[in-house]
């Protein structure tokens, strides 16, 4: 079993004690059968597509709750509860560990992988994953020199290849909750999934 998806069930528990069962098991049907449109991923070049298979899983998730006729509010709401939950440092050096690549990528190693990950990362490596722009220019980065501008989403591609492209950008008020837990306050201007050409993140140390 993926190691996210005790935390799925966890959350379907808590809102639908019921019938978590049943939507439990209609996740892991719906979850398999959008495993090979993500299939990909695990051997990408692209680090960013790795990202995929959780994707796919919420995925899954909204198909279930929307055929549930859950409303759009109720599906973001148990979402971003399973994001917070699976996200949130379970102890004092997982607490930790999440704010080391914000020191990380001030050192001269930091600075080497940037560049490395540059390189991977600017051109798609499947046409359903993903491609971002590296911005190192510290005037446009707020002096931390790390920037990242997704110029096509694997996310929102296989949202709308199955036909639920309007609750993608539920995923990207994750990368609020992510980039708090590293000591960084994130900027951002659009959203692919909100109709934009990119997705612009910008970072700031938390004061």
């Amino acid at each position: 079993m993926k190691k996210h998806l005790p935390y799925f069930h966890n959350a379907l528990r808590k809102y639908y004690p019921d019938k978590a069962e049943m939507l439990i098991a209609s996740l892991h049907k719906t979850d398999n059968e959008i495993k090979p449109d993500i299939s990909f991923s695990k051997r990408s070049a692209n680090p960013i597509d790795k990202r995929m298979d959780f994707a796919a899983s919420f995925l899954a998730l909204v198909k279930v709750l929307d055929k549930e006729s859950v409303s759009v509010e109720k599906i973001r709401e148990i979402s971003l509860y399973i994001a917070n939950d699976y996200v949130r440092p379970k102890n004092s050096l997982a607490a930790s560990m999440k704010k080391w690549p914000v020191k990380l990528v001030r050192t001269w190693l930091g600075r080497w992988l940037t560049r490395y990950l540059k390189k991977k990362v600017a051109k798609p490596a499947h046409p359903d994953g993903f491609a971002a722009d590296i911005i190192t220019d510290k005037s446009v980065t707020f002096g931390l020199g790390y920037g990242v501008d997704i110029t096509e989403c694997g996310i929102c591609k296989l949202f709308e290849k199955h036909h639920y492209k309007q609750y993608s950008n539920i995923l990207c008020d994750v990368d609020y909750i992510t980039t708090s837990l590293a000591g960084l306050d994130m900027i951002r201007t659009g959203t692919i999934a909100n109709g934009a050409k990119k997705c612009d993140f910008r970072y700031k140390l938390k004061v």
